[in-house]
């Protein structure tokens, strides 16, 4: 497999602890997107991939990924490690999640805080969990686990939460933070899901983001999401509305920097119309004193990022696409 020997370029660092890369702005791969992207190589940043996409497969789906880790820094995100399950953990998953993130490189690996099925079987939702100190020591100890396996920390995202658990002793958010506490794991930040759990559940957006150990955050999530009166459903449909990229735009500061993602899963516009809203971020953080790394051009650079990576230079399923 051909990987390119350029230089690394220079990335501005985050406020992270591990001083993982701002990569700047990038936006969901998903297949209506392959040809433009191979074919065009227009300058997007970088490219987040849904993992299990491109675990136990072979073919074109692999072969685009590694024409396409040549060009672009490419992030790994799961919907499958169902982190909150009473299952033991899935050992075979595991190694190939690790294979495909030295495969392509990915500085990290990310899943959410959720469970996504029971007894074998995958409901393949993102599950919310009771939090209680019960649960914090159960998910704890399987966090530990993955990092074992992984070599490096995990990042996990907030969820979008509709209904709450009577016995929760504890908001999401001190979750959270205990739970980083406790395992030395990161946080990927979706600001769409804090809004739409707010309207949901009908806490402030500030409470939230003043709980969050911000030294965790390696990266942010905005999203479009279906507002419907009387609560919001997280469909990743259409644009992003004002106010979450307003609360994105605090969010971002607060971290001192960290890599922005824009997803799109549902009613996918071409290509151009997705990476145009992503580059809004620049907008909502121009008065800022942390500036996000604008995208260089396609090439060979952006590979040899990815080979720093698989030669082990530090670093920390539901739906498929």
């Amino acid at each position: 497999m051909r990987r390119s020997t350029a230089t690394t370029p220079t990335r501005t660092r985050s406020g992270n602890r591990w001083t993982l890369p701002n990569l700047g702005v990038g936006v969901g791969l998903r297949t209506t997107h392959y040809h433009h992207l191979l074919t065009e190589q227009p300058p997007v940043a970088w490219l987040e991939i849904i993992s299990e996409n491109y675990m136990q497969t072979a073919g074109r789906p692999l072969h685009v990924l590694d024409e396409l880790a040549e060009r672009y820094p490419l992030v790994m995100h799961g919907v499958s490690l169902s982190i909150g399950s009473t299952d033991p953990l899935d050992r075979t998953y595991l190694a190939e999640l690790k294979a495909l993130r030295d495969r392509i490189g990915s500085p990290w690996v990310s899943d959410h805080l959720c469970w996504t099925g029971v007894a074998g079987r995958n409901n393949h939702d993102l599950l919310p969990l009771p939090y209680t100190e019960e649960a914090l020591a159960h998910v704890s100890a399987r966090v530990r686990q993955v990092q074992d396996v992984l070599h490096a920390p995990l990042m996990l995202e907030n969820p979008s939460t509709y209904v709450a658990f009577a016995g929760s002793c504890m908001s999401e958010w001190a979750f959270l933070a205990a739970l980083c506490q406790n395992t030395g794991c990161g946080l990927l930040l979706d600001v769409n899901n804090v809004y739409v759990s707010a309207r949901n559940h009908g806490f402030a957006t500030s409470t939230y983001l003043d709980g969050v150990p911000w030294d965790r955050v390696v990266q942010i999530h905005v999203a479009g999401h279906t507002d419907n009166g009387s609560h919001c459903i997280d469909t990743h449909i259409g644009p992003v509305i004002d106010p979450v990229w307003q609360l994105f735009a605090e969010a971002y500061q607060r971290s001192g920097g960290a890599s922005v993602l824009l997803e799109w899963d549902a009613e996918i516009p071409p290509f151009p119309v997705v990476h145009q809203e992503a580059l809004r971020a620049h907008d909502f953080v121009a008065s800022g004193a942390i500036p996000i790394p604008r995208a260089r051009a396609a090439g060979p650079a952006a590979g040899a990022q990815g080979t720093a990576a698989r030669r082990g230079i530090s670093s920390p399923r539901s739906r498929r696409a």
